[in-house]
């Protein structure tokens, strides 16, 4: 996608549809014919600068926005790269995979607990849940003064505000998966 046509062709198609704009009623937004607008969308067309302007203006869209090349949204964290933080006793120990971010209003989490284990969490920040998947052992839970038992793909989410206790009974480490999802 190294030609710019090729670019500008791809950013108008993807910027229109996401704001449901008909060819039509770009049209009338740009002052750019139907017939230009799909040239252009079918990489048909040579747009001039002006055309360009012209169409960021009617998108609401800086000019840059339909020559900017897509960027590839893949990101892949390993395992030994995560960030890790474990508990003064070395039996709790949580990676972070993915933390929160201004796009990103969630963190990912993989939790190992020892067996014959409790680790207690304070509780989280105003409007937060949690979501937990066991994925090896038996997870037995205490929030707000109840009890749940977890077994391997079973999965909770609750309150995160709200102090809660991960307690390993079993005899392996116990590996969950969490999601800590903050609201907006």
């Amino acid at each position: 996608m190294n030609n710019i046509n090729t670019i500008i062709a791809t950013n108008l198609k993807k910027l229109r549809t996401e704001r449901n704009l008909s060819l039509g009623q770009l049209s009338e937004l740009s002052n750019i014919s139907k017939v230009m607008l799909s040239q252009i969308e079918k990489n048909d067309s040579n747009p001039t600068i002006n055309t360009i302007w012209k169409i960021a203006s009617g998108l609401n869209v800086p000019y840059t926005a339909l020559l900017e090349k897509e960027k590839e949204n893949i990101q892949v964290v390993k395992h030994s790269d995560a960030v890790t933080q474990i508990d003064e006793k070395k039996q709790y120990q949580l990676y972070c995979y993915f933390p929160n971010t201004p796009h990103r209003n969630f963190e990912l989490f993989q939790m190992e607990l020892n067996e014959n284990c409790k680790y207690e969490s304070i509780g989280h920040s105003k409007k937060s849940e949690e979501y937990i998947m066991v994925l090896k052992g038996e997870l037995t839970i205490q929030i707000s003064g109840k009890t749940f038992i977890l077994n391997e793909n079973d999965t909770i989410t609750f309150d995160a505000t709200k102090k809660h206790s991960y307690i390993n009974t079993g005899e392996t480490t116990l590996r969950t998966m969490i999601i800590n999802f903050y609201h907006i």
